[in-house]
């Protein structure tokens, strides 16, 4: 990955949606992966699925998404989207590699970000740094690889 801080340009906000919709695709595959005996167990009956979606797979996919976004952007600077977008996370302070605490506090931000009508994500179309909420409260910034 790219190191010189020289040339840093803010990723564009198409490209982070793009990145969005794969990582989305992959925690949804596992998912539907870990619990597809229940999925396929209520799959004709819509309203006892929609009852094991509200009650016994929100915890577990809010858990895998913070889990998946804090040990990515941690230990590789980027989720496996943000890989196949070319873009990458970094601190805000000093652009380096973001600590494993921020990347959690990013993590926890981006499920409010979701749960809140997107409204989180919409953020970053109205300041310089094209900072979500997410991004504010792990204070990070996304850049082009």
């Amino acid at each position: 990955m790219q190191n010189n801080t020289n040339n840093l340009q803010l990723a564009s906000m198409r490209s982070r949606a793009f990145a969005y919709v794969i990582d989305d695709l992959i925690l949804t595959v596992i998912v539907m992966v870990i619990f597809w005996g229940k999925i396929s167990a209520v799959s004709h009956d819509m309203e006892a699925l929609m009852f094991l979606l509200k009650t016994d797979l929100v915890m577990p996919l809010i858990t895998l998404k913070v889990l998946y976004h804090t040990f990515f952007v941690w230990y590789y600077g980027a989720t496996i989207g943000k890989i196949v977008a070319k873009i990458r996370v970094i601190d805000a302070g000093h652009w380096g590699r973001v600590s494993i605490f921020s990347a959690f506090l990013r993590a926890v931000g981006r499920i409010f970000s979701e749960m809140f009508f997107y409204v989180g994500f919409l953020i970053g179309f109205f300041n310089e740094g094209r900072k979500t909420f997410h991004d504010i409260t792990g204070k990070t910034l996304v850049v082009n690889v």
